[in-house]
């Protein structure tokens, strides 16, 4: 069983920054392909970001609407990713969450919500204009 605690959300104007964290208790964290998603109040739940692709640890792919603004990373021995979000937009507002699924061995970025098993509880981001 995985868990999985998100932290890092607040309130921060449109062009600011914020790096969010996302702490796992699996100790074979590197072998976690790991994913952010974010929902805004009466919507789904989308895809923003995920790392760990295929056969490696650190391999990222993004959601076009935050390529180029925010990145992922992890550090294996602190069993954390992070997303780092620059040029925040008021459209960036939303309750973020960490998510964690099996690495495969090839290359597959799983971008729906039902591919992840395993979700954090959120973390509240709220850009204004």
């Amino acid at each position: 069983q995985v868990q999985l605690v998100e932290s890092g959300g607040e309130l921060v104007q449109a062009g600011g920054s914020l790096r969010l964290s996302c702490l796992a208790s699996e100790g074979t964290f590197s072998s976690l392909s790991m994913g952010w998603f974010r929902q805004a109040p009466g919507t789904e739940r989308d895809f923003v970001a995920a790392i760990g692709i295929g056969r490696s640890a650190d391999s990222t792919y993004y959601a076009d609407s935050v390529k180029g603004r925010f990145t992922i990373s992890r550090d294996n021995a602190k069993n954390t990713v992070y997303l780092q979000m620059n040029g925040l937009k008021p459209e960036d507002t939303a309750t973020y969450f960490c998510a964690a699924r099996p690495r495969l061995t090839f290359a597959y970025v799983a971008t729906r919500p039902s591919e992840y098993g395993y979700w954090g509880q959120g973390t509240q981001v709220t850009v204004s204009s």
